[in-house]
C-alpha cells in the first residue's frame, strides 16, 4: 500500500505546508484569523486547530494509546492565543517527523486499535491506513485554510508537491 518513503516526503510535506500557512496567517489579525469563512470549521483558526487536534489523536493512536481523547483536551477554539498554537503545531509536526523517522516496513502491518470518543465503537485498521488518512486528512483540511488564507489576502506558498524544498 505505502512505503517508509512516502511516509518520510509527506512528513517533510506537512511540515513545509503547516509553516507556509502559519508564515502566512501571521499576516493577519486574530480577528481575521478567528472570522467565519463559512468552511466546514468556519474560520481559519479554528480549521488550524481541527487539524492540530487530529494529528495529535492520531499520533496518540499510532503510539498505541486506545483512547486519547481521555487525556487530551480537544477543542476547535483551543488553542485561542496564535503564539501558543504556533509552538504546538511546530512541536506536533517534529513529533509526526520522529514517529516517521523510527517507523520501520514491518509496522505498517501491525493493527492500531483504538476507541471513538463520540460513542466508544472499537476501531482496527492496520498502521499504513492510519498513517496514509493521517497525511491525506492533512492535506484536505490545508486546501480549505490555503483558500480562506488567499481569500483574506494572505499569501501561502504553493501547495504542489513537486515543490517541496529538497532537504539539506
Amino acid at each position: 500500500m505505502i512505503t517508509l518513503e512516502y511516509c518520510r516526503l509527506m512528513a517533510r510535506y506537512n511540515a513545509w505546508q503547516n509553516n507556509s500557512l502559519v508564515t502566512a496567517a501571521n499576516a493577519l489579525t486574530s480577528d481575521q484569523r478567528w472570522e467565519d469563512r463559512g468552511a466546514f470549521f468556519q474560520s481559519i483558526a479554528a480549521t488550524l486547530n481541527h487539524l492540530y487536534w487530529a494529528d495529535t489523536l492520531q499520533l496518540q493512536r499510532l503510539r498505541g494509546n486506545e483512547r486519547p481523547h481521555e487525556n487530551l483536551k480537544i477543542s476547535l477554539a483551543e488553542p485561542s492565543d496564535w503564539k501558543e498554537f504556533k509552538t504546538l503545531r511546530l512541536q506536533c509536526d517534529e513529533e509526526i517527523g520522529n514517529w516517521v523517522a523510527n517507523l520501520r516496513t514491518s509496522d505498517f502491518d501491525v493493527m492500531v486499535v483504538w476507541y471513538s470518543p463520540s460513542d466508544s465503537s472499537l476501531f482496527e485498521n492496520s498502521t499504513a491506513l492510519c498513517a496514509v488518512q493521517l497525511f491525506n486528512h492533512q492535506t484536505h483540511h490545508r486546501g480549505q485554510v490555503h483558500a480562506m488564507l488567499t481569500a483574506a489576502g494572505a499569501k501561502p506558498e504553493p501547495t504542489d508537491l513537486t515543490l517541496l524544498p529538497r532537504p539539506v
